[in-house]
């Protein structure tokens, strides 16, 4: 049965909260970043912008195409929304050749990630009655954030930060300056990883109990995955951040070996003892003490 669809990023969104921060003059007679509030994905969404078009029309418009972005994959691939796209392909009602073609992108990046997980990450669950459920939001949000850079890489001489549910990618001019540690949540944290300087562009995301509003379990036997609290990743996009934390996180124990094999990837995993383990360059540090990661140098 074939459906007509609206191409993910297609239409015009109008942003709800979107008006930016006023802000004083900064440093080097630069004003403060733009800030810009919506929801989309079930989740909070933010954007800040500094530089030649932070405060103007252009930079204006695309946190517009941005958000747009956003909300049409919300469209296609809610799983809480009962005409989406994977809600009908779940219930057999659309075949994948009828479904946006922006799903079979997704199924295929999650397959990937299912085969170098040996199966812990899967894009199907098991349901409340037993039954294989679809649900691709551990995909999604990291995917579509990519997306929905697009319209930002494009403003020239302006540093974004853009995060969806507190995962994070972004580009900046000055890697020295607050776009450039935005997976610190303090600064003193940031130091910590001193050894490198921060990625110039980049992303970070976390996968813990608190994210996204879903248990992490072991596709292999639907349980959650244990000794371990919470995996933080840093890559070069946010789809490989978001995919790479969420299936170390169903490794449970083998989370840190399963990331040093990651080209690429800088990573945190926290666990259940107090310890944390940094992963880098394919090597892994244990370490007392919880702390937040910051980016490496790319």
């Amino acid at each position: 049965m074939s459906d007509s669809h609206t191409p993910v990023g297609a239409g015009r969104a109008t942003p709800a909260a979107a008006s930016p921060v006023p802000r004083s003059a900064g440093r080097a007679g630069e004003r403060r970043p733009a800030r810009y509030t919506a929801r989309a994905l079930g989740r909070s969404i933010g954007l800040a912008l500094r530089g030649r078009h932070a405060h103007d029309a252009e930079g204006r418009a695309a946190w517009t195409a941005a958000l747009a972005v956003l909300r049409a994959a919300d469209q296609v691939f809610s799983t809480d929304r009962f005409s989406s796209a994977v809600s009908r392909l779940g219930r057999g009602e659309l075949a994948l050749v009828d479904c946006p073609p922006e799903v079979a992108e997704v199924l295929a990046l999650g397959a990937a990630v299912t085969r170098d997980s040996s199966g812990a990450f899967d894009v199907y669950r098991a349901g409340g009655l037993g039954e294989e459920v679809f649900d691709p939001s551990a995909v999604v949000p990291g995917w579509a954030a990519e997306r929905a850079a697009a319209p930002l890489r494009a403003l020239a001489d302006t540093d974004f930060c853009l995060s969806v549910g507190g995962d994070l990618v972004w580009r900046t001019r000055d890697p020295a300056g607050p776009f450039g540690e935005p997976g610190a949540r303090d600064r003193r944290d940031a130091r910590q990883w001193g050894d490198e300087p921060p990625r110039r562009s980049g992303a970070v995301a976390t996968s813990g109990p608190a994210r996204g509003g879903r248990r992490v379990v072991d596709a292999r036997t639907g349980q959650p995955a244990s000794g371990i609290v919470a995996v933080t990743v840093v890559a070069a996009t946010l789809t490989e951040a978001c995919l790479d934390a969420t299936a170390a996180h169903t490794l449970g124990h083998e989370a840190a070996d399963w990331l040093r094999t990651r080209p690429g990837r800088t990573g945190r995993v926290a666990w259940t003892d107090g310890t944390t383990t940094t992963v880098r360059n394919g090597t892994a540090v244990r370490t007392s003490g919880v702390g937040v990661l910051s980016g490496a140098a790319t």
